[in-house]
């Protein structure tokens, strides 16, 4: 979860007003597109940040590179450079994001395993995982760890389901020594 709260209002606010629009889906994908863009980019983050640029500019600036998102996420983006708050938007995104999956009953879970998992691995842990954590399905994010010897760690928010070959092994070793 975010570090900001300001940035958790915002979300909120603008999740409500998607809401209320029929626009969830189409604000969800945009402020991927946003936060993709800051992630990659951090010279606009620092352009932003720069006392040197006027707000007018800013926004300019906002509005030539994200031309193609809704207006909606353009004024909240407008909002965040007046008041100052240029450095939340990728928060802002995140909890979006997180607010629409959990309306969808999504989660999203970091799956780490020795090799890459198929479609139909992934859809085997969605099915058996997400019930677990009261959700309908899961957004499986694969990490191809090769430390592992063999099974899968999940990550689930702040539970994580660890059933690597390491792990059953250092609770065989545990057990054998009581």
């Amino acid at each position: 979860m975010s570090k900001s709260t300001a940035a958790a209002r915002y979300a909120q606010a603008l999740f409500e007003l998607a809401v209320k629009n029929g626009q969830t889906d189409q604000i969800e994908e945009d402020l991927r597109t946003v936060r993709e863009v800051f992630v990659k980019t951090p010279e606009l983050t620092q352009i932003l940040k720069s006392p040197k640029w006027s707000k007018t500019q800013k926004k300019q600036l906002i509005s030539t590179s994200f031309s193609g998102i809704s207006q909606h996420v353009l004024n909240t983006m407008y909002i965040l450079v007046d008041r100052r708050r240029n450095n939340e938007m990728v928060e802002l995104a995140d909890e979006y994001i997180n607010r629409a999956l959990d309306a969808r009953g999504t989660a999203v879970a970091h799956v780490s395993s020795a090799t890459k998992l198929s479609d139909a691995d992934k859809e085997a842990i969605s099915a058996s995982f997400a019930p677990k954590v009261g959700k309908q399905r899961l957004d499986i994010h694969n990490h191809v760890d090769s430390a592992l010897l063999g099974g899968i760690r999940i990550r689930i928010g702040n539970r994580i389901f660890d059933g690597t070959l390491r792990n059953k092994l250092n609770r065989l070793e545990r057990e054998l020594k009581r």
